[in-house]
């Protein structure tokens, strides 16, 4: 791989990979800090569309990304969701000298099989919860009907956050063992599954940024995936987040630090792996300890848009000092003010839902004091915002205390209005 130039320009244009809640964050940190970048999104959303310019290319289409991506001379990309990590997308553009904030294809696979993140966190002594693997299904529902319930069932591809049941009886682990292996709503994802014990405590998200040997950690998030109050119903993306997280004090940290996230990045290296990035862990707090319950190789969503509100340095610089190598050279803290974030979804989301509802009294919302509104599933026509997506929109808010910040997210999520608009009133609330 040819060695990457380093980025200096007069006019430096940078491109944005995704279309979410998440991506509308990171561009919005983005154009915070640098007002003279020219700013790209493909495909981006209505609200990524008042900030920067929106490219008509699937976050999938590698092919056309990197086309685009020379025509238009871009020299930085920031590759918000998984499946062009999976693909890629780093090692293409890498190869045309174009900067990338993102794991390379190697190092994807952390979250792109479950099997290979289970076997290194085994090999390497990595805290996590026993597991078994199964290609087959009828194995897979013998082993169930051994061990019994409540266990964990995970598809071993990507599925968008959904290919994970914890399931609560023996009933439950076989219809969801059947829709994933037999039925295969999630594809090839489901060929093979990973059956593991299930973990108890408090579940909680450790992002770092990392270029591979040096490590700043982010500020720690908590999200909320399931889609009903109470943490009921299908898991999700996540209908809300919360930073920072009370159960990931300091002593914590350092303890996920120690235990988890240098002997993974350790792991990897042994592995021949470089991974320059974000490494995502998703943890559970056992009195035990923490347990690595995944790795994700990107920023979470919506964890991205109650952490860079709270970030005090300059998001961009950071991302290219790990794409460089260059990390220690970087300083950042964190806003004392908390931040909280409450997704609006469309009706029927995790499952059908329908799209075009016209989104009403946003501007209302937007005026209010420490509210940013980052759009995911919106598209413009017209006159009008309208739905999309599943998630639709993160109402998030900055407070001096978390209690202040779920307060006026809820407040500014009442103006807001479209048909079939679902979100949970407990974001936050069980630790307050």
């Amino acid at each position: 791989m040819p060695a990457l130039k380093a980025i200096e320009v007069r006019e430096m244009k940078v491109l944005v990979v995704g279309g979410g809640g998440r991506e509308h964050a990171i561009c919005w940190r983005i154009r915070k800090d640098n007002s003279d970048v020219k700013l790209y999104c493909a495909p981006g959303n209505a609200g990524i569309g008042e900030i920067a310019e929106l490219v008509d290319i699937h976050s999938e289409d590698v092919p056309e990304l990197l086309k685009w991506s020379k025509k238009n001379q871009v020299h930085f990309a920031v590759i918000g969701p998984e499946p062009p990590l999976v693909k890629g997308i780093v090692d293409k553009f890498q190869q045309e000298e174009i900067f990338c904030f993102g794991v390379n294809k190697k190092a994807a696979k952390l979250e792109a099989s479950k099997v290979f993140a289970k076997e290194l966190m085994r090999d390497y002594q990595i805290p996590t919860a026993h597991f078994e693997v199964f290609r087959d299904y009828h194995r897979a529902s013998n082993y169930l009907e051994k061990v019994g319930a409540p266990i964990v069932i995970k598809a071993d591809g990507l599925a968008a956050g959904k290919g994970v049941c914890v399931a609560q009886n023996k009933k439950e682990a076989h219809a969801f063992l059947d829709q994933v292996m037999q039925k295969k709503i999630f594809g090839d994802a489901g060929d093979t599954v990973v059956i593991e014990e299930a973990l108890w405590g408090k579940e909680v998200s450790f992002l770092v940024v990392t270029d591979g040997e040096f490590v700043i950690p982010l500020a720690p998030a908590q999200d909320h995936k399931r889609i009903f109050d109470g943490d009921e119903g299908p898991n999700t993306g996540g209908m809300g987040a919360f930073s920072p997280s009370p159960s990931l004090v300091f002593e914590i940290q350092q303890e996920v630090l120690t235990r988890v996230v240098y002997p993974t990045l350790g792991a990897l290296r042994s592995e021949g792996i470089v991974y320059r990035g974000i490494l995502y862990v998703g943890l559970m707090l056992t009195a035990k300890g923490p347990k690595v319950l995944e790795y994700n190789v990107r920023f979470g969503d919506p964890e991205t848009q109650v952490i860079l509100p709270r970030l005090q340095g300059n998001f961009l610089e950071l991302m290219e000092a790990a794409a460089k190598g260059t990390l220690n050279k970087i300083e950042v803290s964190w806003n004392p003010h908390a931040c909280a974030c409450v997704v609006l979804a469309s009706q029927g989301y995790p499952g059908h839902y329908e799209k075009g509802k016209v989104i009403e009294r946003l501007e209302r919302a937007s005026q209010m004091s420490s509210i940013h509104l980052f759009h995911a599933g919106t598209i413009r026509k017209g006159e009008n915002i309208v739905t999309s997506g599943g998630r639709v929109l993160g109402v998030t808010a900055l407070g001096e205390d978390l209690s202040t910040a779920v307060r006026r997210a809820y407040q500014a999520v009442e103006k807001i209005h479209f048909d079939g608009m679902h979100y949970r009133k407990d974001i936050g609330r069980e630790i307050l």
